[in-house]
């Protein structure tokens, strides 16, 4: 099951809402301490923090076209999925970094952009390697650790070994991976699911992203927060196809997400025992689901609702 333009719209709009949510209230945490600093913003993963590297790919997976973008600065699409900025430009400004993460395969990259930090992420990625190659010619995490290893020589050409080093020892890497390997993989294609039940393919998944993670770090990462599984149940698509007459949230999709999320949760905590490293698992689960089901919190209305006020008010006028 793909995403359609919808599903990918609302998914990134409540992404989005509910990084910045995050954001607020862990302020202790974006309001770093005058000691620390972070110098760089490197990303890793999937459609949902890809700032245009698919457009310089030969891929179907394209968003560089309206109506994405569209509240974006100019309104251009830039091949970001989604109407605006995405989580990893959000990260980015709100670390003090700057404005916008830029896709490494920009071609009007420049070499300064390098010192700040650049974005590796695919959307159509995933942590199976499977997931990537149904996705028709996205960035692999194989590839994009490639793009990675390229990147490190062009840092240090441009500032030296020594120069590399320190800009590493403040950056802060994101890897933000899973959701297309559950949704799209699992109970998309069917083909995992023919060959693992969903427990031993979250053990499949945990250990891709363990070795992805040693990878990088083994590369100069000492600062890595990696996203958890988002709640893949309340898609829109997910509800039509799993969500049976009342399109509710898919029990079983959401349920993978938590399995996968308590597992990679795990395994971070144990890769924490590596040497001169802080990995921290970011909880987006909780925060989107909350969203969801509170959503005038959030200044959302749900449109059964607004229908229902909508009868109601012009009930009222024809009795007057």
């Amino acid at each position: 099951m793909k995403l359609s333009f919808s599903d990918a719209s609302i998914f990134l709009i409540l992404f989005s809402v509910s990084v910045l949510d995050l954001f607020r209230r862990t302020e202790a945490v974006i309001k770093l301490p005058g000691n620390v600093t972070v110098s760089a913003v490197i990303v890793f993963g999937d459609s949902i923090v890809d700032t245009g590297n698919n457009n310089n790919l030969k891929t179907p997976a394209k968003c560089n076209f309206p109506p994405y973008g569209r509240d974006f600065e100019g309104g251009a699409a830039t091949g970001r999925f989604s109407n605006g900025k995405v989580p990893s430009d959000i990260l980015a400004e709100e670390l003090g970094v700057k404005e916008l993460s830029p896709a490494y395969l920009d071609p009007t990259l420049k070499p300064e952009d390098l010192l700040t930090g650049v974005n590796f992420a695919s959307g159509g990625c995933g942590y199976d390697p499977l997931t990537t190659r149904l996705s028709a010619a996205a960035l692999s995490l194989s590839d994009q650790l490639q793009l990675f290893k390229e990147y490190i020589d062009k840092l240090r050409a441009i500032v030296g070994e020594e120069g590399k080093n320190r800009i590493f020892e403040t950056s802060f890497f994101l890897v933000v991976v899973g959701s297309n390997d559950i949704n799209n993989n699992y109970f998309g294609s069917r083909i995992r699911r023919l060959q693992y039940d969903i427990s031993t393919y979250t053990d499949l998944l945990v250990g891709h992203a363990s070795t992805f993670l040693k990878e990088i770090y083994g590369l100069g990462a000492r600062r890595i927060g990696v996203f958890g599984a988002p709640t893949l149940g309340c898609l829109p698509s997910t509800r039509t196809v799993a969500g049976g007459i009342k399109r509710d949230c898919a029990k079983e999709y959401n349920e993978a997400a938590q399995l996968f999320n308590s597992k990679l949760s795990a395994e971070l905590d144990s890769l924490n025992n590596l040497p001169d490293v802080r990995i921290v698992y970011i909880d987006i689960y909780s925060p989107l689901l909350d969203i969801i089901q509170n959503p005038n919190k959030y200044g959302f209305m749900n449109k059964r609702v607004r229908a229902t006020l909508q009868c109601i008010k012009k009930a009222h006028i024809e009795m007057l």
